[in-house]
C-alpha cells in the first residue's frame, strides 16, 4: 500500500532504519529512566532514525519529537511490539495518512500497561528463573560453564524475543497489535507462562532451599531429631514452609525485602554459632557445623 501526497513520491523506511531504531532501545532504553517520564526520552531516542527518514523540515521534526517525548514505560522487550507498531504509524503519516498526535500516543498509552505485564511474566518471572536454575546446577556440582552459559542463554534469547516482537509490532502495525490482544493469545501466554514460571521456582525451591533445625523430640525415652522426623514423613516440609513464609510477608508487604534478607543473614549467623544448650555441639541450625571445640580430644596415649 503506498500513498502519493501533493505529488510527493512515497517516503519508505528501509529494514536497517528500523533495526537502527532497535539496537538504540535495546541499549538506552532505561539510560536516562526518571520519575517525570521514566523511558520517555529513550522511545524519543529511539525514533530518531526514523525522524530523519521520514521528516525533513525543523517543525516537522521538532513535532514528531515532542510527539515521543510524553510518559511512556513498558517492558522493554516484549514491548519492543509498541515501537515498531508506532513506526508504522508515523511511515503512514507521512505519506499523508490521517494520523494525528493523540492517535499515536493513544496506541502508546494503551499498550505500555497490557504489554508490561506479559513481558515481566515471559523475561523475569519465565525465561529468566529456568536459565538461572540451569546455570545455578552447574555451578553448584563444580562446572565452571555454569555462569558463562547463563549469560549467553539470556542475552541470546532475550534479544531473539525483543527483535521478533518489534519487526513484529513495525509489519502488523497497530491494527495488527490491538487484534492479537483481542484474540486473548497473549493471556493463554501469560498463564502458561506463570504456571511454568511457579514450577520452576517450586523445583528451585526443593533444590537449593535447605533448613536444618537440630531439636530433638523426646517420646519414651528415645530421642528423635526433628529435621529427620519431618524429613522421613515430607522430605523437603520445612524448606516449603520457609519459602512459603517468606512469600507471605513479600505478597502482604509486611516486611520490605531488604530488612528481610537483613533478619535471614543475621539468624543464620546466630543460629550457626553453636553456644546453644549444654553441649552447644553442633549448632542449632546447622548440624554439619563442627568446630575444634566440638570434637573431644582423643584419649591421652
Amino acid at each position: 500500500m503506498g500513498f502519493e501526497t501533493m505529488g510527493k513520491p512515497e517516503i519508505k523506511l528501509d529494514r536497517s532504519d528500523v533495526q537502527r531504531a532497535f539496537w538504540l532501545w535495546t541499549f538506552f532504553s532505561h539510560a536516562n529512566y526518571n520519575y517525570e517520564r521514566l523511558q520517555g526520552t529513550a522511545f524519543a531516542q529511539s525514533m530518531t532514525p526514523i525522524i530523519r527518514k521520514l521528516y525533513h523540515t525543523p517543525e516537522e521534526i521538532k513535532a514528531a519529537l515532542k510527539r515521543h517525548l510524553v510518559f511512556f514505560n513498558t517492558e522493554p522487550n516484549v514491548g519492543g511490539v509498541i515501537h515498531g507498531a508506532v513506526i508504522a504509524m508515523e511511515e503512514q503519516r507521512a505519506n499523508g495518512a490521517d494520523i494525528d498526535d493523540d492517535a499515536i500516543n493513544g496506541v502508546k498509552t494503551g499498550l505500555m500497561g497490557p504489554l508490561a505485564g506479559v513481558g515481566d511474566t515471559i523475561s523475569q518471572g519465565t525465561i529468566t528463573p529456568i536459565l538461572l536454575s540451569v546455570g545455578i546446577s552447574l555451578a553448584a556440582a563444580g562446572n565452571w560453564i555454569g555462569a558463562p552459559l547463563y549469560f549467553v542463554l539470556e542475552v541470546g534469547i532475550m534479544l531473539s524475543l525483543a527483535y521478533f516482537f518489534w519487526m513484529q509490532g513495525y509489519d502488523r502495525g497497530r491494527e495488527g497489535v490491538t487484534g492479537l490482544l483481542r484474540s486473548g493469545l497473549l493471556d493463554r501466554v501469560v498463564l502458561g507462562a506463570g504456571v511454568l514460571g511457579n514450577v520452576v521456582l517450586g523445583a528451585l525451591t526443593a533444590q537449593f532451599v535447605h533448613l536444618y533445625v537440630t531439636l530433638q523430640l523426646t517420646i519414651d525415652e528415645s530421642q528423635f531429631e526433628l529435621y529427620k522426623l519431618l524429613g522421613s514423613i515430607l522430605p523437603g516440609l520445612l524448606p516449603l514452609l520457609f519459602t512459603l513464609m517468606t512469600w507471605w510477608l513479600l505478597a502482604r508487604k509486611r516486611v520490605s525485602p531488604i530488612w528481610l534478607l537483613v533478619i535471614y543473614v543475621v539468624v543464620a549467623m546466630v543460629g550457626a554459632f553453636p553456644f546453644w544448650g549444654d553441649q552447644a555441639c553442633p549448632s542449632i541450625l546447622n548440624p554439619f557445623f563442627q568446630p575444634d571445640y566440638c570434637v573431644p580430644a582423643p584419649p591421652a596415649a
